[in-house]
């Protein structure tokens, strides 16, 4: 199974437009092929339960159906969407509410869509072929004529040519035919960036049929199309520049002072109790599941500070949590919760509260890079107050200029008024005379999101909705104020390793 995603700006979120081809599929049919159909199915935030979201038409007789039916769904990048696909063959005597023959199924997060290289995912049922095309309009019926003129319509240039503007566009016209059996007239090819330059004059295609130019010598063609007109709009989105290339690099950064108490007693916010996962390690694992769809290489640096090292008790803030000054890099988010475990097993909790070092650090690294090929997201998990706010507001304003976001999050009871001064959304942060360029701190509190009824699960997605809100726009008014436009995505590999073929 093949999917590929499309996006248009709705408020209040993103539009992603899913379409969905097979390949290969088990033949069911007796005397025929299969009958395809696909079922979309979503999964309830609340309850976890799948709920139908939307099916695709039938096609008749085929192993490898190419749905015109699109799924448009609203996309969030602070919410972890999962989606499954089941794959149906639907007999035609048999009710089409309650299809029979099931052909397997396909689960994916929206995420690895919008993240995937080519705007192409492919999952285990089926393989995609190279070289194929995914419908992405269809005209209306001009009847009984020979000279037919065509309403305008528009197509996201995602959905035309996924970015790749020189891509081949082909086009197909038919002769209708009322029982659906049309005519095939002929064809032609462009390119986006051939009718682009068709801007300001009419551009001929030649309508070919191929089968007609190898039997008749004197074939010509069977028709000309005629591009009246031709315009771009651009409007980017956050989605835009994810499938452009542009990397999300998430880095940990987590309080070890000692105001956390003893990891080995149940009353301490770092404790690790075998039954369930402490705030930190709920708060990190949120935000880092979600984030980690949009990193290619799955490794985060993660730093704690606050705490004496051994074995000497040098205190640090921002000592890395692998315990390799080198290279802090963890492999993925259960990397990062596994060398945070081991740091609480070997480090001493002090203080005090310093966030001015790690945000330098990672605005060191941001600095580097101001392409747009790289955006840089800092998450801190505290529990207390700041005791370099003069610094921590210094730090924020010079990191306002660079491509990062700072999300902190609060766990425990303390009151976290100096948080709600760095956030920014009512004033912007100020340090000696100097005003934040941009808007790129987002705190909440932990306890705002825990479910009462005790559901981690609903707690850490509530967690990640509100922290990762902001972020699509922040990284979009870095790239307007930088006046950074996407790259067009790279070519979707052009050899495919085959899937194996079913039984």
């Amino acid at each position: 199974m093949s999917l590929s995603g499309t996006s248009e700006r709705s408020v209040p979120a993103t539009k992603i437009e899913i379409t969905v081809s097979c390949r290969n599929l088990l033949d069911l049919d007796t005397f025929s092929k299969s009958d395809p159909m696909v079922v979309l199915y979503t999964q309830s935030r609340a309850s976890q339960e799948w709920r139908e979201f939307g099916r695709t038409e039938v096609i008749d007789n085929t192993l490898n159906p190419d749905f015109v039916r699109k799924f448009v769904l609203d996309y969030f990048f602070e919410e972890k969407q999962n989606l499954r696909f089941d794959v149906y063959n639907v007999d035609s005597k048999t009710n089409i509410s309650k299809p029979k023959d099931f052909l397997g199924q396909a689960f994916l997060a929206l995420g690895e869509v919008i993240g995937g290289q080519g705007s192409r995912v492919e999952r285990p049922l089926t393989s995609n072929e190279d070289g194929t095309f995914t419908i992405c309009h269809k005209t209306e019926v001009v009847k009984n004529t020979l000279n037919p003129v065509w309403q305008p319509f528009s197509i996201p240039v995602r959905a035309l040519c996924n970015g790749d503007y020189d891509r081949t566009v082909k086009i197909d016209v038919y002769d209708w035919e009322r029982d659906g059996s049309h005519d095939f007239i002929g064809e032609f090819t462009t390119s986006y960036r051939e009718l682009s330059k068709a801007q300001n004059q009419f551009t001929v295609y030649e309508v070919l049929n191929p089968r007609k130019k190898c039997k008749k010598k004197k074939y010509v063609n069977s028709g000309t199309v005629t591009l009246l007109s031709f315009s771009v709009d651009s409007e980017f989105t956050f989605v835009d520049y994810i499938k452009g290339g542009t990397q999300l690099n998430f880095t940990v950064a987590i309080d070890f002072t000692a105001s956390n108490g003893n990891p080995l007693q149940p009353t301490s916010l770092h404790y690790m109790s075998p039954y369930q996962l402490s705030a930190y390690a709920m708060a990190l694992k949120a935000v880092g599941e979600i984030i980690q769809d949009y990193d290619s290489d799955k490794l985060f640096p993660a730093y704690g500070f606050g705490a004496k090292l051994p074995p000497e008790g040098r205190i640090s803030h921002q000592f890395p949590l692998n315990n390799n000054d080198e290279d802090p890099n963890c492999a993925g988010i259960e990397g990062v919760l596994e060398s945070y475990f081991q740091s609480l097993r070997t480090v001493q909790l002090y203080g005090p509260t310093y966030f001015a070092p790690v945000i330098n650090q990672v605005a060191r690294a941001a600095a580097k890079i101001s392409d747009g090929s790289q955006y840089y997201v800092l998450l801190i998990i505290t529990d207390g107050v700041i005791s370099d706010m003069t610094q921590t507001k210094e730090a924020i304003v010079s990191a306002s200029s660079l491509p990062m976001s700072i999300i902190i999050v609060g766990v425990g009871p303390a009151m976290f008024e100096a948080m709600e001064e760095l956030d920014g959304d009512d004033v912007r942060v100020s340090s000696r005379g100097r005003y934040a360029e941009r808007d790129i701190v987002q705190f909440v509190p932990f306890r705002d999101y825990v479910d009462r009824s005790g559901n981690q699960v609903l707690s850490m997605a509530r967690l990640a909705k509100d922290v990762l809100a902001e972020i699509p726009e922040q990284l979009l008014s870095y790239m307007r104020t930088r006046d950074i436009q996407p790259r067009p995505p790279p070519p979707a590999n052009p050899n495919p390793t085959p899937a194996p073929e079913q039984p």
